[in-house]
């Protein structure tokens, strides 16, 4: 009978011993868990850290520590490609900014003088040139731009409402050089969400822009109570495969085949980056972008 009654104390304490000892593993592979996202959630070096001297656990720890080390690694090197890339493109920018205006000068100049119908011709073709290239120097700026704001990715809530009337008035002048009157139909209830106002900006200001350049003299703004808001303008020019491919960097909708911008393909991108989405749609020759947050 004592011999019975021992084992079972054996036993039992044996059950209690592995019970425990599971209970811990788990709490500790929680606490790994928590630690791993709050570590990735936060711009730290910090470790994980782990309290038991089970070997298994250790080797997950310093398994997570190593890729938690490489990761800081490429953010950094993607960091420094990214301020590196940035300066370049600003420098590239300027480089081409002095000849062209220069370039320019000098063409509104000889367009002074009594020219030959084949001079004339051969005149308006570097004109074309020039401000192609002029164009493409403008959108390597708002490149750069992009990646400024993407480095400050601070959020707050703010009225989308405000954002859009403050955009649309710095189009005034531009809407006036282009004889557009702008519908504008913004919803009285105040649209809050969680955003980043540079981003915000720049993203209503590439879009705007982007319809006064293709813009047939209308161009109508709605932003619904839901977050939603509707951009369009009639778009003459466009089929089911240039509609595609619109947010396409260096796609533009007069001809796939020149490759001078980005506006649509930067809004895109930074309403991804905002948690939002961006598409487009085209009914009765009207194009109508869509953003909803």
């Amino acid at each position: 009978m004592n011999i019975w009654f021992y084992l079972f104390l054996i036993v039992l304490f044996i059950a209690i011993f592995f019970i425990l000892k599971v209970l811990i593993m788990k709490q500790e592979i929680k606490n790994i868990g928590e630690s791993l996202a709050d570590i990735l959630k936060s711009d730290t070096n910090n470790l994980i850290t782990i309290s038991t001297n089970d070997k298994k656990l250790k080797k997950i720890a310093v398994l997570l520590n190593h890729s938690l080390k490489n990761l800081r690694k490429l953010e950094l090197e993607y960091k420094n490609g990214n301020k590196e890339l940035k300066t370049s493109i600003t420098n590239i920018s300027h480089d081409l900014r002095t000849p062209l205006t220069a370039i320019r000068g000098y063409l509104d100049l000889m367009d002074n003088n009594n020219l030959s119908e084949k001079q004339i011709k051969y005149l308006d073709i570097i004109d074309s040139k020039v401000k192609d290239l002029t164009f493409l120097t403008e959108q390597l700026f708002d490149f750069s731009k992009t990646l400024d704001i993407q480095a400050e990715m601070k959020q707050e809530n703010l009225i989308i409402n405000d954002i859009l009337e403050d955009s649309v008035a710095s189009f005034y002048s531009l809407f006036a050089s282009h004889n557009i009157i702008p519908n504008i139909d913004i919803c009285k209830d105040k649209v809050i969400r969680l955003l980043n106002e540079n981003m915000l900006k720049r993203i209503f200001e590439n879009i705007i822009s982007n319809a006064i350049k293709y813009s047939k003299q209308d161009f109508n703004i709605k932003l619904y109570s839901n977050g939603i808001i509707e951009f369009s303008n009639q778009a003459d020019d466009l089929d089911q495969v240039s509609l595609e491919q619109l947010f396409d960097r260096y796609y533009t909708v007069k001809s796939a085949k020149k490759s001078n911008g980005i506006g649509l393909s930067i809004a895109k991108q930074l309403v991804d980056l905002s948690g939002g989405t961006l598409e487009a749609k085209y009914k009765n020759n009207m194009l109508t972008i869509i953003v909803k947050f």
